[in-house]
C-alpha cells in the first residue's frame, strides 16, 4: 500500500513536471513567434547548445503578429508552415489546429478552383484572388495576396489575407442605394414629363377662355363705359388688369415648361449683338425712365441665342422696373474672360469662361432673401407696386444652368443690385441635359 502511494506521488510529480515543461515550451514558442527572443540555449545530454534566430526573421515575426490582416506561409505542398494570430481569429481555430494542415481545408468548396489557380501561379508571379474562408459557423469573404519568398528553409509562399466583409457590406449597400436612386430618377423623370405636359396643356387650354374674357371686357369698356358709375368702372378696370396679368403668367409658365423640355444644340452666339438688339426693343421703356445704359462689350460664346436673349431681357427689364423713384436708372453691362469657373477666378483674355455683370442703381433688396429670388413664383415686392409674375428670375437661372453656367446676385437696399453670370465659352458637343 505504501509502495502504491509512493508510485502515485511519483506520477503526480512527473505530471506536474511535464505540465511545467509544456508551459515553458508554450511560452518559448510564443516568444519566438512574437520576436521576444533572438537566441535559445538548449540543454541536451549534458551539453548546452546555442541556437540563434535570424534578425530579419525577428523583425518579420514582430511585424506579421502586429498586422490587422491574416498572414500564412505555405510550402510547396500547400501545407501551413506558419500562421499569425489574426488568421486564427478570422477562422475561429487555435494555432495548433492550423499549422501543418493544407490551407485548402479552410476554404469553402466553391473557392477551391480560384485558390488552386492562385497557388499554381504564385510561384512565378504575385497573384491576388477573392475566396471565402470557412469561419466558425460563417463564411468570411477575403482577398488573398500571395508572393513566393526565399526563406531559410527554402522557397515558401507568403499569403496576406484581407477580410472583405466590411467592403462587401458597403458595396451591397451602395448597389442597393444606386438601385433606389435609379428608380427615384426614373420616377422623377416621369413626374417631370407629366408636369411639363400638364403645364403645356393647361397653358394652352387657359388661353382660349382668357382671350374671351379680354374680348368681352374690351367690348364692355368701349360700349358701356359712359354708362358705368365710378365703382363699376373701377371693377371693370380690375378685371382687365387681372386678365392681362393672367395672360402674362400663362405665357411665362408655358415658356418655363418648354425650357425644361428643350434640347436645342448650342451655336456660336455674339452676346454683344443680342444686347444691342434688345436695347433697341426696350428703347421706349428706356426713354420713359430716362435710363442711362453702358455696355462695355461682351464676348461670343456657345449658347442658345433665344434663351440668352430671354436672360438679358429679364435682367434688364428688372433693372429698369425696380428703379428708385425720382432717380434715373443707371445700368452697367460688362464682360470679361476667366481662367476658372469661379466668381473669384483670375481674369485672362483667352480664358475658357466669361463673366457677365449687370449692375444697376435701383431699389435693391436685403440679401437675406437671396435664396428666394430664383425660386418659381417668388416675389420680394407686391404686384400692386411692381408688375410681374415671379417667374422671370427662375427662368433666367434655369437657362444659365442648361448652359452649364453659374449665376449669383449681390444687392443693397436703396443702393442697387448686381447680377453676375459665368458661362463656358465653348460647350461640349453633346446636347445639354
Amino acid at each position: 500500500m505504501e509502495r502504491r502511494a509512493q508510485t502515485i506521488e511519483d506520477l503526480l510529480r512527473e505530471l506536474e513536471e511535464t505540465r511545467q515543461q509544456l508551459y515553458e515550451a508554450e511560452e518559448t514558442i510564443e516568444a519566438i513567434r512574437t520576436g521576444q527572443v533572438d537566441a535559445l540555449v538548449v540543454h541536451s545530454e549534458g551539453v548546452h547548445q546555442l541556437y540563434t534566430l535570424q534578425s530579419a526573421d525577428h523583425a518579420y515575426r514582430v511585424f506579421i503578429e502586429k498586422m490587422s490582416e491574416g498572414a500564412i506561409t505555405l510550402n510547396e505542398s500547400g501545407l501551413v508552415l506558419y500562421a499569425n494570430t489574426q488568421f486564427a481569429t478570422m477562422i475561429g481555430h487555435p494555432l495548433s489546429g492550423i499549422i501543418g494542415l493544407p490551407f485548402r481545408n479552410f476554404l469553402t468548396p466553391e473557392s477551391h478552383p480560384a485558390y488552386d489557380e492562385l497557388f499554381s501561379a504564385s510561384w512565378s508571379t504575385d497573384v491576388k484572388a477573392e475566396v471565402e474562408l470557412l469561419g466558425t459557423g460563417s463564411r468570411v469573404p477575403v482577398q488573398l495576396s500571395s508572393t513566393a519568398l526565399e526563406l531559410i528553409e527554402g522557397i515558401s509562399l507568403c499569403v496576406i489575407i484581407t477580410d472583405l466583409t466590411a467592403q462587401k457590406n458597403v458595396r451591397q449597400q451602395l448597389e442597393h442605394s444606386n438601385r433606389e436612386l435609379d428608380q427615384l430618377n426614373k420616377s422623377l423623370e416621369a413626374s417631370n414629363h407629366d408636369l411639363q405636359q400638364f403645364a403645356s396643356v393647361a397653358s394652352h387650354d387657359l388661353q382660349e377662355p382668357l382671350r374671351k374674357i379680354q374680348i368681352f371686357t374690351n367690348i364692355l369698356s368701349n360700349s358701356c363705359l359712359h354708362k358705368l358709375n365710378a365703382d363699376e368702372t373701377r371693377y371693370l378696370n380690375k378685371v382687365t388688369a387681372s386678365a392681362s396679368r393672367m395672360k402674362e403668367l400663362i405665357r411665362d409658365v408655358l415658356n418655363y415648361s418648354k425650357l425644361s423640355a428643350s434640347e436645342e444644340r448650342f451655336t456660336r452666339t455674339d452676346l454683344d449683338v443680342i444686347v444691342k438688339e434688345l436695347l433697341e426693343d426696350l428703347e421706349l421703356m428706356i426713354t420713359e425712365r430716362g435710363a442711362r445704359i453702358s455696355n462695355a462689350g461682351l464676348p461670343s460664346v456657345d449658347a442658345n441665342p433665344g434663351q440668352m436673349r430671354q436672360v438679358f431681357q429679364n435682367l434688364l427689364s428688372n433693372a429698369l422696373k425696380f428703379s428708385r423713384p425720382g432717380i434715373a436708372p443707371e445700368i452697367r453691362i460688362t464682360g470679361r474672360k476667366l481662367l476658372h469657373p469661379g466668381f473669384d477666378s483670375v481674369e485672362h483674355p483667352e480664358g475658357p469662361y466669361c463673366l457677365i455683370s449687370i449692375q444697376d442703381n435701383g431699389i435693391g433688396f436685403d440679401e437675406k432673401y437671396i435664396y428666394k429670388i430664383f425660386s418659381l413664383f417668388e416675389r420680394l415686392h407686391t404686384k400692386e407696386h411692381y408688375e410681374g409674375t415671379g417667374i422671370g428670375l427662375a427662368i433666367t437661372k434655369k437657362i444659365v444652368d442648361k448652359h452649364r453656367g453659374l449665376i449669383q446676385v449681390h444687392s443693397t437696399e436703396g443702393v442697387g443690385t448686381c447680377f453676375e453670370i459665368i458661362l463656358p465659352v465653348l460647350q461640349p458637343e453633346k446636347k445639354p441635359a
